[in-house]
């Protein structure tokens, strides 16, 4: 599949504010704008599993936070019916998606296009939206507007796709994962992982129903909602 032309990333762009969702630090690879992170290596497979279960009939996704960009490369060319379109607010991360971007050379892996969840978001058109761990690397009200604009922007039956670690009723479902926790919010207090009801009840007021939550490796899930 080949994606209709996208914006090329502009030569200077804002660096993310400190309200901003912002990735753990990568590795830098020898080349100078390509990122490596060691969870996206290790998560992507797992992923691409699910999504390709869930997205059979999607065309258009939009990925919120792309970071280094390897998820986006390993998505596009997992699922080639795909038009990959990935974003991020830090002009680093944009950097490093145009350098794997280019190795990779895949025709439905599209430019980035610099996107903040609480900005206006560009006009671009999209029938699934993917975040994969930036709910909890996030202020909650992160969450609430990316749960706001799919349910404006989603078509009927469209795909929100969620990655990452989960409270459930309240709790924990690991120790590592109430020691992450801690650690986030010690970077960050405005950070944590949530708990999957609050997600949830948040998703319902935006037109989005919780279509299935399927349990990951290292205590994470996946969730699935559609509009």
């Amino acid at each position: 599949m080949s994606c209709p032309p996208a914006p090329e990333v502009p030569e200077s762009l804002p660096l993310a504010d400190a309200s901003s969702p912002v990735r753990p630090t990568p590795q830098e690879l020898s080349e100078p704008s390509r990122l490596a992170s060691p969870a996206a290596a290790r998560n992507r497979d797992a992923i691409l599993g699910v999504l390709r279960e869930v997205m059979g009939e999607s065309r258009r996704v939009l990925e919120l936070a792309s970071g280094s960009g390897e998820h986006a490369v390993r998505f596009a060319s997992g699922l080639p019916h795909l038009c990959w379109q990935p974003t991020d607010a830090s002009a680093r991360a944009l950097a490093s998606i145009v350098a794997w971007r280019e190795e990779a050379s895949l025709p439905n892996l599209q430019a980035p296009l610099a996107l903040d969840v609480l900005d206006p978001w560009p006009e671009v058109t999209f029938d699934s939206l993917v975040a994969i761990n930036l709910v909890h690397i996030s202020p909650w009200r992160v969450t609430t507007e990316l749960m706001r604009q799919a349910g404006r922007r989603l078509p009927p039956g469209g795909v929100l796709y969620l990655y990452g670690p989960y409270k459930r009723e309240g709790r924990h479902t690991a120790p590592s994962n109430e020691g992450f926790d801690v650690q986030l919010r010690s970077r960050n207090p405005l950070w944590g992982v949530r708990d999957l009801g609050a997600v949830i009840e948040e998703a319902n007021r935006n037109g989005l129903t919780l279509d299935k939550m399927i349990e990951m490796p290292a205590n994470n899930l996946s969730v699935v909602f559609r509009r």
